[in-house]
C-alpha cells in the first residue's frame, strides 16, 4: 500500500457517513525506462534549475503560488488559506446516485483510478456494508467530490474487496460519436463475411481480461538496446517480415480463423468453414493434392 494516503475525507450515501481514505490505483515507475537530455557536442546532462530573475536559483521550499491579477501584480494564494475554503461537506464524496454497472458509457471513464479503504475501525462496519449493497444490487455508485483543487463527477463500484473510484469527464470534455458520422460510408455487407468475423471473434474470446500477461514490449526492446549500446554492440535491424498475401475479405478472415484455432490448438471451426468462399483455393505448400474420382465401367 502507498506510504501515504492522497485525499481523507468521508464517503456520504444520504445520512450514512464512513471515513475514508483514497490511494492511487496506479504505481509510478514500472517498467518505465527513462531517457534524458544531453548536450550532443560533450554528452553533459541538460538540467532544469528554478530561478528568480533577482536572487538566482532557488530551492523548492522558497517558491509560493501566486495568481497574476494585474501585469506582474500577484497575489500570493497559500495551501493554508485553500484549505480553509474547503467545508465539511466538500471534505465527502457525496453520492447522488446508483446506476447498473454495464449502463456506464466507457467514454465518459478518465481512467483515474483510487482505492478507498476505511479510515480507522470506525469506519469498518459501514464501509463493508455499502461495499456488499453494491455487489448484491449490481449498482455503481455516482458521488461528487473536490480533489487535488478540482470539483470532480465520480464512480464507485466494488473490486475484489475493495471500493474503486474513478473520477468521470464532463459532458463538454467529452466529443460525440455523432461527431464522425461523415467518415462511415454505407457498405454492403455480404452475409458470409459476417459470419466468418463472428467465428473469428467466437475462436478469439475468453472468459476474461486477464493483464497479468500484458507486456510492455516497446520497454524490453529498448532495455536490450541500452544493454547492447553499453556492451558495445553493433545495432542490426530484424529482418522485416512478409506480409501474408491476402487477396479479398473473405481469405482473410477465413485464414485469420484457421491461425487462431491452430495456435490455440482446436480444429478449425465448423461455423468458420460454412462460410468460406466458393471459389477453388490455391493448395497449401505440403498438402497432397486430391485423389482424382474413379471412372465407373460400362455395364
Amino acid at each position: 500500500m502507498a506510504a501515504r494516503s492522497l485525499w481523507k475525507g468521508f464517503l456520504r450515501i444520504n445520512l450514512v457517513s464512513v471515513p475514508v481514505k483514497a490511494y492511487s490505483a496506479t504505481s509510478s515507475g514500472g517498467n518505465d525506462v527513462r531517457l534524458n537530455q544531453l548536450h550532443a557536442e560533450c554528452n553533459s546532462r541538460i538540467k532544469y534549475k528554478k530561478t528568480c530573475p533577482i536572487h538566482g536559483e532557488i530551492p523548492n521550499d522558497e517558491i509560493v503560488s501566486g495568481y497574476e491579477y494585474s501585469k506582474d501584480q500577484y497575489v500570493i494564494i497559500d495551501s493554508d488559506d485553500v484549505e480553509k475554503l474547503r467545508t465539511e461537506d466538500e471534505k465527502a464524496i457525496r453520492v447522488d446516485s446508483f446506476v447498473p454497472l454495464d449502463k456506464i458509457d466507457a467514454l465518459f471513464l478518465s481512467g483515474k483510478n483510487y482505492y478507498l479503504v476505511p479510515d480507522g475501525p470506525i469506519g469498518q462496519k459501514a464501509y463493508q456494508v455499502v461495499y456488499q449493497g453494491l455487489v448484491e444490487t449490481g449498482r455503481a455508485a455516482i458521488g461528487h467530490v473536490v480533489m487535488h483543487g478540482k470539483d470532480q463527477y465520480v464512480a464507485l463500484r466494488p473490486v475484489e474487496s475493495l471500493l474503486t473510484m474513478e473520477t468521470l469527464n464532463y459532458a463538454e470534455q467529452v466529443t460525440a460519436p455523432s461527431a464522425f458520422e461523415g467518415e462511415i460510408v454505407k457498405a454492403a455487407i455480404v452475409p458470409e463475411e459476417l459470419q466468418l468475423i463472428k467465428a473469428l471473434i467466437k475462436a478469439s474470446s475468453k472468459a476474461k481480461l486477464d493483464v497479468s500477461n500484458f507486456k510492455d514490449h516497446y520497454a524490453e526492446k529498448l532495455t536490450q538496446l541500452i544493454e547492447a549500446k553499453v556492451a558495445g554492440k553493433e545495432i542490426v535491424a530484424p529482418p522485416a517480415e512478409e506480409p501474408a498475401q491476402v487477396i479479398n475479405l473473405m481469405e482473410a478472415l477465413q485464414r485469420s480463423i484457421e491461425l487462431t484455432q491452430k495456435k490455440a490448438g482446436v480444429p478449425v471451426d465448423d461455423v468458420a468453414s460454412k462460410g468460406k468462399p466458393a471459389r477453388k483455393m490455391a493448395p497449401s505448400k505440403g498438402a497432397k493434392p486430391a485423389a482424382a474420382p474413379r471412372k465407373r465401367k460400362s455395364s
